[in-house]
């Protein structure tokens, strides 16, 4: 304390004894001091004073930092209560508990994630030119013949060769939505398909006849002298296999029938109604074309052709195939193209071929005729076809039942049978095979020895054994399908998309039978979803896909008495544009998804959009992640979509999507 005392006084004139030496040097000592103290004083000032800047800086970022926590936390927080405040809005999703919340949380931070990347990441697609009104990938003769492709192969599929186009097909300026079935099995509308007036009246064949243009329609009436001469054609063939009538062939076991060059589908639109299931193929073609008609009308139809390559079938598919003046030389190439029938066709199955070339009066005008008549007649011998009956210009054969019957042959008469690495049960369009298939399978079952429609469907222990499938597994599926699909089918509506406070379908009625027809399972399995529509009364035919990259049932699924075909998704289908009311897709994602690098997911949905008619419907069951990724793509196809929670502890949801009508202005 003392020195704070003299500092003080130090400062002061003091009165007195100024000459005191004590006093003196005490004066002298403290002026001393207080000198040193000024400097140190002034250089902490200076230290203090140059060391502010820094100190605010420090104070500054702080500052930042604790802002930068706040508004993140008040973000969140506002996310996760605006989450529960639009859990019953447009988005139509409701969740349920926590876990619910995290993932809407989740994905909306998602949503603004992709925002913040830029606009081009969530562009809507934009419409194609008109001249894609009826395009076909994989079809392009012309490309094909500059590449180098001939004798045939110019009119066959090569995908590849073309950049995928990620915009959407438009129907013609006067397209309007197909009727009914069944009225549209009989009625189409001229301009929904790309065909002439010309060519409706200049068509040749015994089908194409029947058709007749009426103003805005083609009309098939089955009231026409014509449809009576289809039903007598068909009546002849079941008479030359010994059959009653047509309605017969199901006793004989005849249900699935290959109809090669199917004109437009006249013979499977009568055998349908003897519940008789015919799948017609046909080259692809710019204008008149065979199958886009045949699926117009509701009737099962894919491009597909006889040239260079194995159709996209198992081996033993079909228990009938028919050709009606179907436009193939089968005398040419060697005969590889009836070793292709053969391959498709089950034992005791039969191949109906109607052509001039088998007329015998024709003979004795045409020795050319007669010559390649000669030719089918004694390879199809070899292959151990017997001749049932010929009449007229058609002719009937049955395929051997016995597999001995090859090893009978005389050595050296007629084809080999295909070694193991050549003889593959489900080919994906390989290079036809000079040699008889299928000999070895295991499902080289006669089809007088198979059960009849529709018990055949339903397989037991031992059927299922074949395709290595467990009993339970098989009833498991079955039983799923059964209550899946009364779910979905009061789906089918409009209310699904609108803020309507209840489910559709709990007091509205249900959409009617006939609501959908031309259905296309893009992963089918077993085909419970086909057994499934069918036993609940659905007026449908479904197009059973297997994917390529997936466990191949396809052999299981068409010896069930259903339709179906191999395909990869990453290629375009074989089918024209606007041919499917509704489109189904369990676990394809998450299969697709497995197998990464090969196509995206827009690649896939653009083809559905193609092949999809004008509100036409979608329905993709897969896990939740995966269909919020989708979900999010339907924004750019311009699709209606919801998101339906299957199951409160499920990680699986629903997409339903509506493809809405889209009309081009007239130019």
């Amino acid at each position: 304390m003392s020195r704070p005392l003299l500092r003080g006084v130090s400062g002061m004139r003091i009165s007195g004894n100024g000459h005191d030496p004590w006093d003196s040097e005490m004066k002298e000592r403290n002026e001393k001091e207080d000198l040193e103290k000024d400097h140190s004083t002034d250089q902490s000032y200076l230290a203090l004073s140059s060391g502010t800047p820094r100190s605010r800086q420090n104070f500054t970022m702080l500052f930042l930092k604790f802002s930068l926590i706040a508004i993140v936390f008040l973000a969140l927080t506002g996310s996760f209560w605006w989450t529960i405040s639009i859990s019953t809005s447009s988005r139509g999703h409701i969740y349920h508990g926590y876990r619910r919340l995290q993932e809407q949380l989740v994905s909306d931070l998602w949503d603004i994630g992709e925002i913040s990347l830029g606009s081009t990441r969530s562009k809507d697609l934009e419409f194609c030119s008109e001249d894609f009104e009826n395009y076909v990938p994989c079809f392009n003769e012309s490309q094909n013949l500059a590449l180098g492709y001939s004798n045939g192969d110019e009119v066959d599929r090569h995908c590849g060769q073309e950049l995928k186009q990620h915009c959407l097909v438009l129907p013609p300026v006067k397209y309007r939505i197909p009727l009914r079935w069944p009225t549209g099995r009989d009625v189409i509308w001229v301009s929904n398909v790309k065909i002439t007036a010309q060519e409706v009246l200049s068509s040749g064949s015994l089908t194409k006849r029947m058709m007749m243009l009426e103003e805005e329609q083609i009309s098939f009436r089955s009231a026409s002298l014509m449809f009576d001469g289809v039903e007598d054609y068909s009546h002849q063939i079941a008479e030359m296999i010994g059959l009653r009538n047509e309605s017969n062939f199901i006793l004989a076991g005849v249900r699935t029938i290959l109809d090669i060059g199917c004109g437009y589908g006249s013979f499977g639109a009568h055998l349908f109604s003897k519940e008789l299931l015919t799948m017609c193929i046909a080259n692809y073609e710019a204008s008149g074309s065979q199958v886009q008609l045949t699926l117009e009308r509701g009737l099962p139809a894919m491009i597909g052709s006889f040239a260079s390559k194995q159709l996209p079938y198992p081996s033993l598919s079909f228990d009938m195939l028919h050709c009606a003046r179907c436009g193939i030389d089968w005398d040419q190439k060697d005969g590889i193209l009836l070793l292709e029938v053969d391959r498709v066709l089950k034992p005791g199955g039969y191949f109906v071929w109607t052509s001039p070339l088998t007329n015998p009066q024709a003979f004795l005008r045409n020795k050319e005729n007669q010559k390649r008549w000669n030719f089918v007649r004694d390879f199809v011998e070899n292959l151990c076809w017997e001749l049932v009956s010929q009449q007229d210009e058609t002719v009937v054969w049955k395929k051997t039942s016995k597999a001995s019957c090859y090893s009978s042959r005389k050595p050296g008469s007629g084809p080999s049978i295909c070694s193991k690495g050549n003889d593959v049960e489900s080919p994906y369009y390989r290079p036809l095979q000079p040699c008889i298939g299928g000999t070895r399978n295991r499902r080289w079952i006669p089809i007088e020895e198979r059960r009849n429609w529709p018990s055949r469907a339903n397989l037991n222990k031992n059927e299922l054994a074949v395709y290595g499938v467990h009993p339970e597994e098989f009833a498991e599926d079955t039983e799923n399908w059964k209550t899946t699909v009364g779910n979905f089918w009061s789906l089918l509506s409009p209310l699904i998309f609108s803020d309507h406070p209840k489910r559709p379908g709990d007091e509205d009625p249900s959409p009617p039978y006939n609501m959908v027809r031309n259905v296309l399972d893009m992963n089918a399995h077993f085909g419970g979803f086909n057994s499934a529509l069918l036993e609940k009364g659905k007026s449908v035919w479904v197009m059973n896909v297997v994917p390529t990259i997936g466990t191949n049932h396809l052999p299981m699924i068409l010896d069930r008495g259903f339709v179906g075909v191999l395909h990869d998704w990453c290629e375009a289908f074989p089918t024209y544009p606007r041919t499917y009311d509704l489109v189904h897709a369990e676990g394809l994602l998450s299969l697709e998804s497995g197998h990464r690098h090969r196509c995206s997911t827009l690649d896939i949905f653009t083809e559905i959009d193609r092949i999809l008619r004008p509100e036409g419907w979608v329905i993709i069951r897969d896990t939740a992640r995966l269909i919020e990724s989708a979900r999010a793509l339907t924004t750019r196809l311009k699709w209606d979509a919801r998101v339906i929670e299957i199951e409160s502890n499920s990680d699986e949801r629903l997409l339903i999507c509506q493809k809405p009508f889209f009309k081009r202005q007239a130019s």
